[in-house]
């Protein structure tokens, strides 16, 4: 590209747009630290006390239009700011969707609902992604849904991550639009959610490495909902479904996906999908793919002082 445009070398990416970028022989690392020290200056929060969790176990949140209004400004500047460090952090998506909801009218519970999230942010400041160099170039794909988790609608709350290898390079978690009337219905709606990021990501790694794209597995730990992918036979138990969500079956058909089956305690979307206790949850983040990069970089400068005392050992002999 220099041959063509102006450029200047400024060396390996350390940082863009608020994400710190770690470079290493085995894989990169990001994190948004400095943003997520700079969101608890503003919030006045920097000196509170962490927490570690960001959503209270089976905690319900709802309108709660009794309860008395807070500063709405504030309310959304901090969700907006918690959004974009979304974008290292899956392990607080499902807590800061469930604070985006309530936006327009936020009150009092929402606001002891945002400042638990702060409060575990204030621990984990140092928390993100690590990106490893070699291993499977296969992209698989982890689906989940709640059900009826929301008490204003009876909504159920999904989710889905992608893995490029061993890392995940998609996440996403939101409320679904339509009231599920069962688990099986949640997850097979979630399903198909899951199947149409899978299909634009194929064609994304189509055109970067340009060559087609190997199929894609889906895991899914419902086999009701499974078998439903595989059957095109509408009865009794999905004939009132919309249409538009079927269209898993035809990318199972066609061959462009598998569904598999995964166990509950290896389906890494139950962080997206529901708040979980102490233990699941922190199960859960490093099994999505959360690190603590402080202790990364320690485990990096312990490494590189090793090999500089085996080169002087060596030198001295």
């Amino acid at each position: 590209m220099s041959s063509k445009f102006e450029m200047s070398d400024l060396g390996k990416l350390t940082y863009y747009l608020g994400i710190e970028v770690h470079q290493g022989e085995d894989g990169i690392d990001i994190k948004q630290e400095g943003y997520a020290s700079r969101i608890l200056r503003e919030a006045s929060l920097e000196s509170c006390n962490p927490t570690l969790i960001p959503m209270m176990f089976g905690l319900q949140v709802s309108k709660a239009q009794e309860e008395a209004e807070i500063d709405a400004t504030s309310y959304r500047r901090n969700i907006g700011c918690l959004r974009y460090l979304l974008h290292t952090r899956p392990d607080l998506a499902f807590s800061v969707g469930v604070a985006s909801r309530y936006m327009q009218s936020p009150r009092k519970s929402h606001g002891d609902v945002m400042k638990h999230i702060l409060r575990y942010l204030k621990g984990t400041t140092a928390f993100g992604l690590k990106f490893g160099r070699g291993g499977s170039k296969k992209l698989i794909g982890f689906s989940d849904s709640s059900h009826n988790i929301d008490p204003d609608d009876g909504k159920s709350t999904m989710g889905h991550v992608f893995y490029f290898g061993k890392s995940p390079i998609t996440w996403c978690s939101h409320k679904q639009d339509v009231v599920a009337m069962s688990s099986c219905e949640a997850e097979f709606m979630a399903g198909t959610e899951a199947a149409k990021q899978a299909i634009w990501l194929q064609d994304l790694l189509s055109e970067i490495v340009g060559a087609p794209c190997e199929k894609v597995t889906i895991l899914i730990d419902n086999q009701s909902a499974i078998a439903l992918t595989k059957n095109h036979v509408f009865h009794g138990r999905s004939k009132h479904i919309h249409r538009r969500y079927h269209f898993i079956r035809e990318c199972v058909e066609n061959g462009l996906i598998e569904v598999l089956h995964v166990s509950g305690d290896e389906q890494k979307t139950d962080i997206l999908t529901k708040a979980l206790g102490r233990i699941k949850f922190k199960e859960m983040r490093s099994l999505i793919g959360v690190k603590d990069m402080a202790q990364e970089d320690f485990k990096l400068k312990r490494e590189n002082v090793g090999v500089s005392l085996k080169i002087t050992c060596t030198g001295s002999n």
